[in-house]
């Protein structure tokens, strides 16, 4: 079994695309890496972005998670490490569109990628794992096996009628398969202070969820924007953007928040 006081995994979601899921996943990742922390990216999206933003060629992958959640190869198997950004990826391609429709006739299939990570997420502190824009049967899998789920998300008008929706799904998760499930937080992402909705947005969040909106904004960034084109993190593409420096702040919340957690959890 994974040990879930010690590895923390958390599925970034959000069926509104556009919304900065994969460029908080990369970047997430390698900022918390950069804190000398053990991490896992998991692409889970049949666009295998997360993975081509890595620097890997997602059309010339032998093994995929898609191999992990039929039961054709174990995480020691897929898993590609990636010593230039210090973390570990779990490569994604349109293969899991294959993955999604096998997975539909199968008993247990929304527990794959949960039995998949057991005992071998346990040599890592934090397993994110990126999800498709869709509420569909990758993302159940992802929320299955989490902890927790990081929602980015951008502050204009439909975005939180998407978010209720998504809290809906949550809900229906943990009350049948995941008791342990939980929001993590909610991100502000391609943040623009100048933009009066955005400022709207935010504070009927921070009124809604409280301390569930992490204190971190991620900005619009040119930088964080054309990082994923060279197949690098922004950290490692200039590591004094904006963009850049709020992951790392991000990181920096989320580990605080975790350190208590497990003082919490310990304490009791």
């Amino acid at each position: 079994m994974t040990d879930h006081t010690t590895t923390r995994v958390i599925a970034l979601a959000n069926q509104k695309g556009g919304v900065g899921k994969t460029t908080t996943a990369i970047n997430l990742a390698a900022s918390l890496a950069a804190t000398k922390r053990h991490v896992l990216l998991v692409d889970l999206d049949p666009q295998g972005n997360a993975t081509m933003g890595c620097g890997i060629d997602k059309s010339a992958l032998e093994l995929t998670t898609c191999d992990l959640l039929l039961g054709d190869a174990t995480l020691a198997e897929v898993r590609v490490p990636l010593p230039d950004w210090h973390f570990d990826l779990l490569p994604g391609n349109d293969d899991l569109t294959t993955a999604e429709v096998q997975l539909l006739q199968e008993l247990g299939r929304e527990m794959r990628l949960r039995k998949a990570l057991d005992g071998a997420a346990s040599a890592y502190d934090y397993v994110l794992v990126d999800c498709p824009p869709s509420i569909n049967m990758l993302t159940l899998n992802a929320l299955t096996a989490a902890d927790g789920v990081l929602i980015p998300m951008q502050c204009e008008y439909y975005a939180l009628e998407g978010l209720s929706a998504l809290l809906r799904t949550v809900e229906q998760v943990r009350a049948s398969v995941n008791p342990r499930l939980e929001v993590a937080g909610i991100l502000r992402t391609m943040f623009d202070p100048r933009n009066n909705l955005a400022n709207e947005v935010s504070a009927q969040l921070i009124e809604h969820f409280g301390e569930r909106v992490y204190r971190t904004v991620i900005p619009r960034n040119v930088r964080l924007a054309e990082a994923p084109s060279f197949g690098i993190p922004a950290l490692y593409h200039d590591k004094y953007s904006r963009g850049a420096l709020a992951y790392l702040a991000l990181a920096g919340e989320i580990n605080r928040r975790e350190d208590g957690r497990r003082a919490a959890a310990a304490a009791s």
